[in-house]
């Protein structure tokens, strides 16, 4: 390395060095070689950025369907997290191979491989839905559509004629003896595994190969335009969801006038496995141009000079430095491998680079499990469908970050921020960010009137912990079950759990129109002498819920928009504390700590505790808890944005001591970090020294590659 130092300061400072012929070149040639290698550079970039899409519209639709997978699998948030974590096992299976080994073969190629393997994992997501049967929902028969009338208050079971009891419990037997013998749920879990294992050559395989055959001043432009690509994608994902969500579970196959629920129920779900067929799709057209794309481009002639090589250069020495030895032969893999131990020791023992891993996981621990449930969080605590829930945050959030990262870049730019500027940058950021979110704890809506859940039946507020008093004097005649969940909504505006445990005496009309009288509950809140009427569905949230959710959505997009402007700095900081030969290696060991010990247990331990402020859980058809009903909307605001507050904070702290290691390494008259980690090395240099001046590092913001030198 310090040879190869010497050569670039000798280059640069024009002295005589030895002439090869082969330099000399017609104008011409030149710029048809320019042309070739623009050409095939953008051609590479125009690619990568619909895979980008591709990957992100998938990735996003899968979390705007948290809630329909939930209803529709019958499980609680606990097992939809380890479902949702299983993107990232997938991940963890092959990153440290595809990272390390993956420079140094087709890159290209094992890109469209592995968007044919993601491609694979979507469409296996949306197949249980062709196999399981029909959606069943939870409804008294007297709200189906149907001729015989049956009083909701079964004082005895011969009220109801035999023949519908019968028929009731056939459908009920049925049903268990294909439940009992498969859990199709874990076949969007294996699906999800696929879709991680595809998805894990795009990112560092794609943007290093940019970054070796880009020219030098554009490749942060370049790299910049695919993130873009990526934020957009999304934005349809989640629109996509939207969509969808309005749309019957059972399109197609069932008449949908027969449906007696809403987009508004929460036993509503939507046509969640339509959208995986279109994300899986999108996926397969994504990965066939990377199939015809070169192994190689010709590099630009700003850069054959360049005393940093390519990654593959790195470990591979070319056929015409060595004409006797076949390309195979220098691929063994004992070769490549003997070099990984002193790597992975050279990145950890980089402070800075520890210390910033050690901030984002925890973050990341943070940020997931927020986005994961913020579906989830947004119907159970403003009464929103799945559908307004994912239109808001796909077209509302999501371009809040996009503009955030993009403003991060911007400032980076603008003020020629070196990289202790753009450690306080994002550590300012983060702290913002979440200061910002403790204003959401003041922003929620009270629990709904639910009789025997949040209130009594006569009409108080429990004061103490909620008791599921159930039953109660006015349905005390009713042959009522308490696992039911078919809840109507009297004219006091009070939720009741069921029409029998509302005390219903008769009903008019079926399905959506159904009118159930003489409730016996309904009327012990205002007038005890007299017996009001219900309607199907339960009653909506307070009048001051929709005020709150508007205040909700404000403070959520400036937070979202604070926290993404430190997304850039962070990515800077992470790449100039590392050697440049070690970029693809160190962002594996990145994206697998933050999958490992982020991706996977946030959504897990976040569904847990999400999981303790239910309410009322529903009943499986065989026996057994099903997915939550209800919850106790302040126990889930304080569990939900007290966790991502938490895990903010001590990041913060992680990133305090980042700042501190580089005030402690960094002289005034150079801020640079130097990259190979040990005490002594950030010292001044001079512009000829490092080749590299301050423009060249602000061009790269979002990649630069020769940042630091040894």
């Amino acid at each position: 390395m310090e040879i190869s130092s010497k050569e670039n300061t000798q280059f640069f400072s024009n002295t005589v060095l030895p002439v090869d012929r082969s330099s000399f070149k017609s104008e011409s040639s030149a710029s048809k070689e320019k042309q070739s290698c623009c050409g095939g550079i953008k051609i590479f970039i125009g690619a990568l950025s619909f895979v980008y899409f591709a990957k992100a519209l998938s990735g996003s639709y899968l979390k705007s369907t948290i809630t329909q997978i939930e209803r529709r699998f019958d499980i609680p948030s606990s097992l939809v997290g380890v479902i949702d974590g299983s993107f990232e096992i997938g991940n963890l299976l092959i990153i440290l191979l595809v990272s390390y080994f993956g420079a140094k073969l087709h890159r290209p190629r094992i890109i469209g491989a592995g968007c044919l393997i993601m491609s694979a994992g979507t469409f296996l997501i949306a197949m249980p839905h062709f196999f399981m049967g029909r959606y069943r929902y939870e409804r008294f028969p007297s709200t189906i559509n149907s001729t015989v009338s049956i009083s909701p208050c079964l004082q005895d079971e011969s009220q109801t004629p035999l023949s519908a009891l019968e028929k009731s419990q056939a459908k009920i037997n049925a049903g268990c003896e294909k439940e009992a013998g498969s859990s199709m749920w874990i076949y969007v879990l294996l699906g999800n595994l696929l879709r991680g294992i595809g998805e894990t050559p795009i990112q560092p395989l794609g943007i290093t190969y940019i970054d070796d055959y880009a020219i030098e001043e554009n490749a942060a432009l370049y790299i910049g335009c695919v993130q873009t690509v990526a934020i957009i994608g999304p934005i349809f994902g989640f629109l996509l969801g939207s969509l969808c969500a309005k749309l019957y579970v059972d399109i197609g196959f069932v008449d949908l006038d027969s449906v007696t629920i809403t987009h508004k129920d929460v036993q509503w779900v939507g046509a969640w496995w339509l959208g995986y067929l279109i994300a899986g799709v999108i996926s397969v057209l994504a990965g066939i141009p990377f199939w015809f794309l070169p192994k190689h481009l010709p590099k630009p002639e700003s850069r054959k000079d360049s005393s940093t090589s390519s990654e593959q250069s790195k470990f591979i020495t070319e056929d015409n430095k060595d004409p006797h030895k076949s390309y195979q032969q220098q691929l063994k893999v004992a070769e490549m491998a003997k070099d990984f131990l002193p790597s992975l020791k050279n990145l950890f023992g980089n402070p800075v680079y520890s210390l910033y891993l050690c901030a984002s996981i925890i973050q990341f621990n943070s940020l997931i499990g927020m986005v994961t449930y913020k579906p989830k969080y947004i119907e159970q605590q403003y009464g929103q469908t799945s559908s307004k829930t994912n239109f808001v945050i796909g077209l509302i959030n999501i371009p809040a970050v996009a503009f955030g990262i993009f403003s991060g870049g911007l400032i980076m730019k603008k003020f020629r921020i070196n990289v202790l500027g753009a450690a306080k940058l994002s550590l300012g950021s983060s702290f913002f960010g979440y200061l910002l979110l403790l204003s959401l704890f003041a922003m929620g809506c009270e629990n709904s009137d639910v009789a025997g859940l949040t209130v009594s039946y006569h009409g108080t507020k429990w004061t103490t912990d909620y008791e599921q008093a159930l039953f109660s004097e006015c349905n005390s005649g009713c042959a009522c079950s308490k696992n039911d969940w078919d809840p109507i909504c009297g004219e006091n505006g009070v939720t009741y759990i069921s029409a029998c445990l509302a005390g219903c005496q008769a009903s008019n009309g079926s399905g959506k129109n159904t009118v159930f009288f003489n409730c016996s509950c309904v009327g012990t809140l205002e007038s005890p002498s007299r017996s009001s009427s219900a309607v199907v569905g339960p009653c909506q949230k307070g009048n001051e819920c929709p005020k709150m959710f508007l205040y909700f959505l404000i403070i959520s997009v400036i937070t979202s928009y604070t926290l993404s402007v430190g997304g850039t700095p962070g990515y800077i900081l992470l790449l100039r504390c590392i050697k440049p030969h070690l970029k693809s290696f160190a962002l594996g060991i990145y994206t697998l700590a933050v999958r490992v010990l982020a991706g996977i247990p946030a959504p897990v331990y976040f569904g847990v505790a999400i999981d303790t402020t239910c309410l009322k859980w529903g009943s499986k058809r065989c026996g057994g808890r099903g997915a939550c009903r209800l919850y106790n909307s302040s126990a889930l605001r304080y569990v939900y944005l007290g966790l991502t507050l938490v895990l903010g904070t001590v990041s913060i702290f992680f990133s305090v001591a980042v700042l501190w290691v580089l005030r402690k390494r960094s002289s005034p008259q150079d801020e640079t970090l130097s990259a190979n980690g040990e005490r002594g090395t950030c010292g001044t240099k001079s512009r000829k020294d490092n080749f590299v001046n301050s423009d060249h590092l602000i061009q790269t913001t979002y990649w630069p590659e020769k940042e630091t030198r040894l």
